[in-house]
């Protein structure tokens, strides 16, 4: 069969990726000098091609918020790219984010309508379309915009990729008070709180419709075009086994009993995340603007989203990523649900945002997710520099050393030295 392939102008001109190093600047360092957390200053390529060497198959879950190339220009990003260079933005840094991810790890992407469907399609190239788990829908805004043009924007979307989606597996979300509460024990039965719901199924088949004699002698039957959800022997077994609800009376149509403590330890996340679980625009920019307030980064994720994630695609320890850093919350939540993170970021704003997050964060603040995961502050990360290039050409073409390059400096050395 012919592989399909997304083909734009410019992407036969892909360029190879010079080789770089790291520099680690002990200077910027913050917190717990054995910490494995980095957060790195450079051109996300560039700094994800120096990773790629230690780190090939390690990182358990990436999650990036690129340039949404939608126009309009953002203080901190070029968001005004043309849809070709986009691509070609975007291609080289997916390959190597494949090959840093873990074959049992994911790769969770933000993005909206203007480039989102091209993504996928780019996506299915890099990660094969057979490791495609789901596109998730985040609402974003809970209030419609009376001044848009068209239809209020009030969503985006995650695509989310497995490495291997044979072996992938996403973990449950964490039960809730309010999901524990639909339990309660009526009958006094000896196994606990337990649920009930419907007996009924619309596949129909014939073998399991039958009457059904209530406790107090009401004959009932599945209501038109559906049937029982077992069949007669299997029914009986349940009646005996106290699996069976008929109501306080015993008189209503039979429901079967499910209990608290036979339900998986968690919930399966569905793909439609509302903003009162996952928090929206308005609760991020006020988590960022905490420790930026004269210029708050423009568009910023709520730490609740990103812990979404982070549950479903890691667990404490394993290695996470984020190369379109931004504000920094993804390390800043990675930090907080004790996950080992990178944290790349090629704007000033990783001095301006991400570096004060980060040490924040470290002294135990209080914002996002702190509270939820009883966060009192502690670790630490190390802070590297790309270094510059080590060969160019002079005024002659002839290759020569940068001068600016200088392994020596007392403030830097080799990654993972």
């Amino acid at each position: 069969m012919q592989k399909l392939e997304l083909t734009w102008i410019g992407k036969e001109n892909e360029p190879r990726v010079e080789p770089r190093i790291l520099l680690h600047d002990v200077s910027m360092d913050y917190g717990n000098p054995d910490a494995e957390n980095m957060l790195i200053h450079g051109d996300n390529l560039l700094a994800l091609k120096a990773l790629e060497q230690e780190f090939a198959g390690q990182v358990k879950c990436i999650y990036i918020d690129p340039p949404y190339n939608t126009g309009s220009a953002f203080e901190q990003y070029d968001d005004n790219l043309e849809h070709s260079t986009w691509l070609s933005l975007m291609a080289p840094r997916l390959q190597i984010l494949r090959n840093l991810l873990n074959e049992r790890g994911s790769v969770w992407i933000s993005i909206d309508d203007d480039e989102g469907h091209y993504l996928k399609v780019l996506c299915d190239e890099v990660f094969g379309r057979q490791n495609f788990i789901n596109t998730v829908i985040w609402e974003k805004k809970f209030s419609p915009q009376n001044d848009a043009k068209w239809l209020s924007d009030s969503h985006d979307f995650i695509l989310v990729y497995a490495k291997n989606k044979e072996i992938w597996r996403p973990n449950l979300l964490t039960r809730t008070p309010e999901m524990d509460n639909r339990y309660s024990n009526p009958d006094n039965d000896s196994r606990g709180v337990w649920t009930s719901s419907d007996l009924t199924v619309r596949t129909y088949n014939e073998s399991c419709d039958y009457p059904i004699t209530t406790p107090n002698g009401r004959v009932v039957t599945p209501s038109e075009s559906r049937c029982w959800g077992v069949s007669k022997e299997r029914f009986d077994e349940l009646v005996t086994d106290n699996r069976i609800w008929f109501g306080e009376r015993g008189n209503n149509v039979p429901r079967i009993k499910t209990f608290l403590s036979e339900v998986q330890g968690g919930l399966v996340a569905m793909t439609l995340w509302k903003h009162t679980e996952v928090g929206n625009n308005q609760d991020a920019k006020k988590e960022v603007k905490k420790f930026n307030i004269r210029n708050p980064f423009a568009t910023p994720k709520p730490e609740h989203l990103i812990e979404r994630i982070l549950i479903l695609g890691s667990k404490p320890g394993d290695l996470v990523l984020d190369s379109f850093l931004g504000s920094g919350t993804t390390a800043a939540v990675a930090h907080k649900m004790g996950r080992r993170y990178i944290g790349i970021e090629l704007g000033d704003h990783c001095y301006t945002h991400c570096l004060p997050r980060l040490k924040a964060v470290v002294d135990g603040e209080q914002g996002g997710i702190s509270k939820d995961v009883v966060w009192r502050g502690g670790g630490g990360f190390k802070f590297y520099e790309l270094a510059p290039t080590l060969i160019l050409k002079d005024l002659h073409g002839q290759f020569v050393i940068n001068s600016k390059y200088n392994a020596e400096m007392p403030m830097s050395r080799p990654l993972l030295n």
